[in-house]
């Protein structure tokens, strides 16, 4: 390029900047509204820019739907309904889960401490919405769960029908607040917080994820519309296979006397299951021992 064409394309670029300057002074506001207006929509279409701000954010949303993404256990354990008064009442819990190409199934048997038995299988779709079939006492065929029960108690326990997923990490809403100590651990703290779109009993749920394993060890929900909160202390963090999970999971509603817990006594991490080994028609979860 010359000299003397330089010297041109360099005239016209300046004459176009003092077109778009005065442009813009004469639109003001206007102009400024737009071109905010145009940043959402950018946001909206690419919504993995929002993350682009707080890698910390993107790291834990990451590694906990990963975490789900990649369940494929069975396990045998207890669910216990411990009284204020110290009362106990056990019950046999069998559980199973497997990620598939449509989202996660869980199918689990609670028995005890009489005969009668209550079977569950839980659906959750990649984007969070779930559904569930059920076999309660005094029933023979399963049939859908309505919603208005899954905040009811577990065979008597705290935990409810809709405990039995994490199907908060899968909500749109996600915020990471200032990190926070759980006892020795550092933690991530992740505010999921429900939309219109999403079907659960809860508001927000709050989670401390421990930086190091980002596995969460405390979570506290919180109830729609009541704003009573019903707290989950993980307990016993271990690795078997390259999984972590915990050996007991204890659950506490605000202003209730007493506390349940969930203890796993056995099973395998990586257990190969299939579709068929989510009938919820067939007599038993079998399960296996730890490997």
């Amino acid at each position: 390029m010359t000299l003397q064409r330089r010297v041109v394309k360099v005239s016209r670029i300046l004459r176009i900047g003092r077109h778009l300057e005065a442009r813009w002074a004469d639109c003001g506001l206007g102009t400024i509204q737009a071109s905010i207006a145009l940043l959402v929509l950018w946001s909206l279409a690419h919504p993995s820019l929002s993350f682009a701000a707080n890698p910390d954010l993107e790291t834990v949303l990451t590694a906990s739907r990963q975490r789900i993404e990649k369940l494929d256990y069975r396990m045998t354990g207890r669910l216990t309904r411990l009284e204020g008064d110290g009362k106990r009442t056990s019950h046999k819990f069998v559980a199973k889960a497997h990620w598939f190409s449509d989202g996660l199934r869980l199918l689990c048997e609670i028995s005890g401490p009489g005969s009668e038995k209550t079977i569950l299988l839980l659906h959750m779709s990649a984007n969070g919405h779930v559904t569930i079939e059920a076999v309660l006492p005094g029933e023979k065929v399963a049939g859908v769960l309505p919603f208005e029960r899954w905040n009811d108690p577990l065979v008597g326990t705290d935990f409810s029908y809709e405990d039995m997923v994490e199907n908060q990490f899968f909500w749109k809403n996600q915020e990471l607040m200032a990190p926070e100590k759980y006892g020795a651990r550092d933690c991530f703290v992740l505010k999921s917080t429900s939309g219109p779109q999403d079907r659960t009993y809860f508001d927000s749920v709050t989670s401390w994820i421990d930086r190091g394993i980002l596995f969460p060890v405390h979570v506290v929900k919180t109830l729609r519309g009541m704003g009573q909160q019903k707290e989950f202390i993980y307990y016993g963090l271990r690795q078997i296979s390259g999984v972590w999970s915990a050996t007991q999971v204890e659950t506490k509603l605000q202003g209730k006397a007493g506390s349940s817990i969930l203890v796993i006594e056995g099973g395998s991490a990586k257990a190969k299951l299939g579709r068929k080994d989510f009938d919820i028609g067939q007599s038993g979860v079998q399960a296996e021992k730890v490997k």
